[in-house]
């Protein structure tokens, strides 16, 4: 009776819980894991949505802080058996200094790795990116490889450059051990999202099912990394991109580029040039960058199974679904813009 009262008292710490994607974790936690006690939901912002969960059968508690703040971090650590870090800094256009990228992303996952190993839990999962394996600046392809396809990995942009090093960070950190952690292992695990092309329901579903079965093989999943991947179709960003906004009435002109890649390469060093010229001045963030323009022109695709292999995981939802939710979500988007 007491093995089976404590499996019903787990305390989970979600930070950036109300992100786009840790929204979706919050939620699928409620809804998937029937041990959970007590759901943590930590974030800068926190959103209206909160409100509507804390009827339920679970206890919903939202802490407002910041990830750079280490003291606001150890507080909200304090007690968990388990930590998903979602909470990130998502910049590839410039609009944020390199030195703000790294404290939210590095010093962030630090302050995080920190108060695990000082407060005793045991379990973290972090929330890598895709960017952290490529594409490179080279334009280098990386055709359907997996978790240990060699790839000449170039961080030269803040925000990847950022992601490889707070990963570094997580990996390092597994086995690590504090004083109050009693010689049992501090184990982490980073999950990879295939570039933004996984249906976000798989993403947060991946991380339910990973901080689930890490309690259970840590020896095997402890310091992995492991790629999201579902039944999206291999296509490129703008055939992507159509399979979801053609039915909400987006056409594309034409089949081919309008502009040679040549003159696409020096309109985006010259966007990188003005950048740092304005900088003082004004913000000038535009869409089209060296480091953009290599994520769009380059051929970078994940096939493997080492998530299934390790833990069982599957997709929740088919393509079909997936499909079908995100137009929906875009449509309900569309009508909420002013």
């Amino acid at each position: 009776m007491a093995d089976t009262a404590q499996a019903q008292e787990l305390v989970y710490l979600v930070t950036g819980g109300c992100g786009f994607l840790g929204e979706h974790v919050v939620r699928m936690l409620l809804q998937r894991e029937p041990r959970l006690h007590e759901l943590r939901v930590f974030d800068l912002h926190l959103g209206p949505w909160l409100e509507e969960l804390q009827t339920g059968p679970v206890q919903v508690t939202a802490i407002q802080g910041d990830v750079t703040q280490a003291h606001e971090v150890a507080a909200a650590v304090a007690g968990a058996h388990v930590v998903i870090h979602t909470a990130g800094l998502v910049d590839v256009f410039g609009r944020a200094s390199s030195e703000t990228i790294h404290e939210v992303n590095v010093q962030g996952t630090q302050n995080v790795i920190d108060a695990c190993v000082q407060t005793g839990t045991q379990f973290l999962v972090y929330t890598s990116s895709m960017e952290v394996v490529g594409p490179n600046i080279k334009g280098h392809p990386f055709y359907r490889g997996d978790e240990d396809t060699p790839y000449e990995a170039v961080h030269k942009h803040p925000y990847p450059r950022s992601k490889a090093l707070a990963e570094q960070l997580v990996l390092e950190a597994n086995g690590r051990k504090g004083q109050r952690l009693g010689g049992r292992l501090f184990r982490a695990i980073p999950a990879s999202v295939e570039h933004g092309r996984v249906y976000v329901g798989n993403v947060a579903w991946m991380h339910v099912l990973v901080a689930r079965e890490l309690q259970q093989r840590g020896a095997l999943m402890g310091g992995q990394a492991y790629f999201c991947y579902d039944s999206s179709p291999y296509k490129s960003y703008e055939d992507f991109n159509m399979e979801i906004l053609g039915p909400c009435g987006l056409r594309l002109v034409g089949t081919r580029p309008l502009l040679p890649y040549w003159l696409l390469m020096f309109l985006a060093v010259l966007n990188a040039l003005l950048q740092w010229l304005l900088r003082p001045l004004l913000l000038y963030a535009p869409l089209l960058n060296p480091y953009t323009l290599a994520m769009a022109n380059t051929t970078f695709t994940v096939s493997t199974n080492k998530a299934q292999r390790h833990f069982g995981y599957e997709p929740l939802f088919s393509w079909e679904d997936s499909r079908t939710r995100t137009i929906g979500w875009v449509r309900a988007m569309d009508g909420s813009a002013p």
